[in-house]
């Protein structure tokens, strides 16, 4: 039975996925062997020696010390694209709201409550307010993975001529992308030519700030600018001069901070992006189902810390290893297993960065003694025997 800790309200279709007969569900427990989370702190959060691993309901894991877990051994999750429909549904709003003027036309229209002659003021007033037309304009999307894809398919559905920067492009994502999406090796080269532009990836340090004064510089006047991923991706300074100047028209930003609000052009949004009920659902869902499968049969998959690592299970017991990505270790692990007469039935070891996951079924008699005896090898960090 394994003890499952929620640090936030989790949809019930989530907690579904957590079988009575295996897992317990106790948020007063103080010994999990998972936490499911959404949005809570956890950084000044103990992180007892119990805890196996983390899901995170969501795509972002700032809230979550990932060095703190990779060092003991715990696995943290995300869910990737379970949110993509709805923010890809909401960028594709505010491209429509921002290129028709909606946010200010709609301001306007309510101070003409008990004018006594609001149709002619419509009449008149309406014209401060035209704005383009999506059909025939060109927009830049930074970022092909699960959401930029899809607002870049339904770019093109409007009639938009859509151009596609991602170095770092999945073969998924590659696949589900319109064949209409031109490919630009460089934002240099592709900049310059748009009309809209929008941004969808994820915050590192590598891509802070990567719209900035420079790459605000490159493209057209009036560009119309959106950022529903990541606040710190845009340097607001820049952003902020660029409104000023005229060179960004716009700037639409689900990420609201004190420089931005009450500035004209720049509209925020209460980070908007996954609050519908359907993702709410799906994130819970798909963190619900990576952690059970991990804490049932040791597979890994959409894990931040630890690399990928799936197989079937062939017989036997299974034996998870999560050691330091250094040589000699697998060689060690081996050993071992030679020593206690266990046959090995399938292996796979996988690396991500420092650290690397190996996952063996093994057949012969395992005893308590093995799992005290791999962890016994110094680069080895945790041992399960499931």
């Amino acid at each position: 039975m394994y003890t499952i800790q929620t640090l936030n309200a989790i949809s019930p279709a989530g907690l579904a996925k957590l079988p009575p007969n295996l897992f317990e569900v106790d948020n007063d427990t103080d010994t999990p062997q998972g936490i499911l989370v959404r949005s809570a702190d956890m950084h000044e959060k103990p992180l007892p020696e119990s805890l196996l691993a983390i899901a995170r309901a969501g795509a972002g894991t700032n809230n979550i010390p990932i060095d703190k877990c990779t060092a003991a051994g715990i696995v943290v999750f995300n869910t990737p694209g379970a949110n993509a429909n709805a923010v890809a549904e909401l960028v594709v709003g505010a491209l429509v709201a921002g290129s028709r003027n909606l946010p200010d036309a709609i301001a306007w229209a309510q101070g003409l409550k008990g004018s006594p002659t609001l149709a002619k003021d419509v009449e008149k007033g309406k014209k401060q307010f035209v704005g383009p037309e999506l059909r025939g304009k060109t927009l830049g999307v930074i970022g092909l993975g699960a959401i930029g894809a899809r607002v870049a398919n339904a770019a093109v559905a409007l009639g938009m001529e859509v151009l596609g920067y991602d170095p770092y492009i999945s073969i998924d994502a590659a696949w589900s992308l319109s064949r209409s999406v031109q490919h630009c090796v460089s934002l240099a080269d592709m900049l310059p030519r748009c009309d809209y532009l929008t941004i969808h990836v994820p915050y590192m340090p590598s891509t802070k700030h990567t719209i900035n004064a420079q790459t605000l510089n490159l493209c057209k006047d009036g560009v119309r600018v959106l950022n529903f991923a990541r606040g710190e991706l845009a340097d607001n300074a820049a952003v902020l001069a660029a409104l000023d100047s005229g060179k960004v028209a716009q700037y639409f930003c689900d990420f609201p901070s004190e420089e931005l609000l009450g500035v004209k052009g720049a509209y925020c949004t209460p980070h908007l992006g996954a609050s519908t009920p359907e993702s709410e659902t799906n994130c819970a869902v798909m963190a619900a189902a990576e952690l059970s499968d991990y804490l049932k049969n040791g597979n890994i998959l959409h894990s931040v810390n630890l690399p990928d690592v799936q197989q079937p299970r062939a017989g036997g017991r299974r034996v998870c290893v999560i050691h330091k990505n250094e040589p000699g270790v697998i060689s060690s692990i081996t050993g071992v297993m030679t020593s206690a007469n266990l046959n090995i039935e399938n292996m796979v070891n996988k690396s991500k960065k420092d650290v690397a996951y190996t996952m063996l079924d093994v057949t012969g008699n395992v005893d308590a003694s093995l799992a005290a005896q791999l962890a016994g090898v110094e680069p080895i960090i945790r041992v399960r025997i499931l």
